[in-house]
């Protein structure tokens, strides 16, 4: 399988390497090992899907302001973004399965929390733990991943199965939100994370390798933790918020100002410092910052595939949740099977870099298409072909996702991981904040004229299907021009 260029060696290895993982045995082989961070992920994915579909019944049981429901997904995101990095970087320095196990306990807990709110700022309150949890067991995932599966055709497989896990619980969390809320209540949603994270805890400490890990003296850079974790909290908090202030007021000028300083100072710590938290030897690899951000730009611009598709399907042409949950299973369908049947010999073939254009290919298709849906849409003509070019995720996902490890050394392999979790969760904000803005003001501003509803939600959802479309469009000729394919391993 063709590799792209490590990163640079000359920075000096910290004085005590990371201990190799033990090699699983019996029950503890790397598939049932990889079961378990498939588990994880799939719960994880899955909680922040099922939510959306879920909102109008929380609102009403709860009696949140229009204002206020936004924080159900908005905590979840601020706590799961801002500590990816660091918990990446800490499952290096104190051990990839502690940090497993700790943040998996954490979400279950944190769901059942969720489950039992009887108020506005109880749920609020779980969701941020939850995000807390899912950040913690998400960054070591890959990293543990990558170091169990060393050998390209197997790995290839691995991240075929884990991306496979992922893109199969974003659709399956639609589909079950609506099921549950409607024949149920929406407290379900949260209570069936409850079977799967205990599952993932028995299965995950006979399963996962131990390691040592660094130790903390190889990066205890606490003044570093906090600037890292607080530069991206609050700059999170300010993309989430846009929708509500807009780009140019005060408050999101002084707030962004402020996060890219916390972050500016990290950066210069880091440089500095005996023991950086985040080596910026990473960085010197192309492949690695390629990858990240490619995926961004993807992850922003399917954004407008994700949500404003599943709003379209109930604003637009009166859609169920249910309803518009089972219209979208064709996508999970094509992008579950592509991922975990085509990818790995694909990008075995051809290489990671050739696969993922194709990918992003598609992917530009699908969304071009939305941009010509009619206020009177066709399921089966106008809807269904989108559905299948969403297959192109499946191919772009696996294909990015080893590109984005495979520039990064075993030492820094919890640090990459984290880094790839980060930029995608910025890249779902981003999505957020800028194509649902800019889809309600044109709607706004077309019902200001005197438009029928309908007609003006289709016009917002056209301009943002568009941006998203340049996005992707963006997100290609990055990865074309960016990640290079190397000599092979």
């Amino acid at each position: 399988m063709p590799a792209t260029s490590a990163p640079s060696t000359s920075t000096p290895a910290p004085a005590s390497p990371t201990p190799a993982p033990a090699a699983p045995r019996g029950l503890r082989s790397r598939w049932t090992a990889l079961g378990v961070l498939s588990t994880g992920v799939l719960m994880t994915v899955l909680d922040g899907s099922i939510v959306t579909v879920a909102m109008p019944a929380i609102q009403k049981d709860l009696g949140f302001t229009p204002a206020g429901l936004s924080w159900v997904v908005n905590a979840y995101l601020i706590a799961f973004g801002s500590l990816l990095l660091l918990a990446g970087r800490l499952g290096d320095l104190i051990g990839r399965k502690r940090m497993f196990l700790a943040g998996t306990g954490i979400f279950t807990g944190a769901s059942l929390l969720a489950g039992f709110a009887g108020s506005p700022e109880v749920l609020i309150a779980a969701r941020f733990l939850q995000g807390l949890g899912s950040a913690v067991a998400a960054a070591v995932s890959l990293g543990i991943l990558i170091t169990l599966f060393t050998e390209p055709r197997e790995r290839a497989k691995a991240i075929a199965v884990f991306s496979f896990t992922g893109a199969a619980g974003a659709s399956l969390g639609q589909v079950l939100g609506g099921v549950l809320t409607d024949a149920l209540d929406w407290h379900w949603i949260f209570f069936i994370n409850l079977p799967i994270g205990l599952a993932a805890l028995a299965l995950a400490l006979p399963a996962l390798p131990s390691d040592r890990g660094l130790g903390l003296r190889a990066g205890a850079d606490v003044i570093g933790a906090l600037l890292v974790t607080a530069g991206l909290m609050l700059g999170i908090f300010t993309v989430v918020e846009v929708e509500r202030y807009g780009w140019l007021s005060a408050r999101t000028l002084v707030l962004g100002t402020l996060s890219i300083a916390l972050l500016a100072g990290f950066t210069a710590r880091q440089a500095r410092t005996r023991t950086p938290l985040v080596p910026l030897r990473i960085f010197r690899s192309r492949t690695v910052v390629g990858a990240n951000l490619v995926q961004m730009l993807m992850v922003a611009a399917l954004f407008s595939f994700q949500v404003l598709v599943a709003l379209y399907l109930q604003n637009v042409l009166g859609y169920g949740a249910a309803e518009t949950g089972l219209a979208m299973l064709p996508a999970a369908v094509v992008i579950g099977g592509v991922s975990l049947f085509a990818s790995a010999p694909l990008n075995a073939r051809f290489g990671e870099r050739a696969v993922l254009l194709a990918g992003l290919g598609l992917l530009v298709a699908a969304l071009g298409l939305l941009t010509r849906l009619p206020v009177h849409a066709d399921y089966v003509t106008d809807l269904l072909p989108v559905m299948l070019l969403a297959a192109g995720f499946g191919l772009a996902l696996p294909a990015l996702t080893a590109l984005g490890m495979s520039g990064a050394d075993e030492r820094d392999a919890g640090l990459a991981s984290g880094l790839f979790n980060t930029t995608q969760q910025i890249g779902m904000a981003l999505g957020v904040a800028v194509l649902s803005t800019l889809a309600a003001a044109r709607t706004d501003s077309l019902l200001g004229t005197g438009a029928d509803r309908a007609g003006a939600l289709t016009s917002g959802y056209h301009l943002a299907f568009g941006i998203g479309a340049g996005l992707m469009l963006t997100a290609l000729v990055a990865a074309a021009t960016l990640l290079r394919t190397g000599p092979r391993r």
